[in-house]
């Protein structure tokens, strides 16, 4: 009488047969046994290759991410700008909003001083624009000669 535990042993038993009977057959065998073969080697170079990839994929992923913790991790007090860069950058953050009258205000840099000249149409955008640029990173300190055109120009 068989019991439960014997059926895989019998199940196992049968597919080995079946596996023999495949490649140990006298007409087809030697062809599929080499046919096998190379797809087992073929299996095995791809793997490696794949394993390979998958690793030059994660260091270079390790690195980038070791590179932007080292980034994020410096002072600002280590990234110096010339003047040129920024007043680039000041234009670039402050001047986001296509609202803002860009082609009327002049902004130059001298030794991490921003000067704002130049009219705005609105009051409140002296201000707004000075405390814009004041948050800048870089921006050691600003001179708003910013007016209305009510206010005559600053200096003058």
């Amino acid at each position: 009488m068989r019991t439960r535990n014997q059926v895989p042993f019998f199940l196992s038993a049968a597919m080995g047969g079946a596996a023999l009977a495949y490649f140990l057959d006298p007409q087809n065998g030697r062809r599929r046994r080499h046919q096998s073969r190379d797809q087992l080697f073929s299996l095995v170079r791809h793997g490696t290759k794949r394993g390979r990839k998958l690793v030059r994929h994660a260091t270079s992923d390790a690195a980038g991410q070791a590179r932007r913790a080292a980034h994020a991790l410096r002072s600002p007090a280590e990234v110096e700008l010339d003047d040129a860069t920024l007043v680039d950058k000041v234009e670039s953050i402050v001047f986001r909003k296509h609202d803002l009258p860009k082609g009327q205000i002049n902004i130059n840099a001298e030794n991490g001083v921003v000067f704002l000249r130049g009219r705005v149409d609105r009051p409140e955008l002296v201000e707004a624009l000075e405390a814009r640029v004041r948050k800048v990173q870089g921006v050691k300190g600003v001179e708003n000669l910013l007016h209305t055109p009510e206010a005559p120009p600053a200096g003058g």
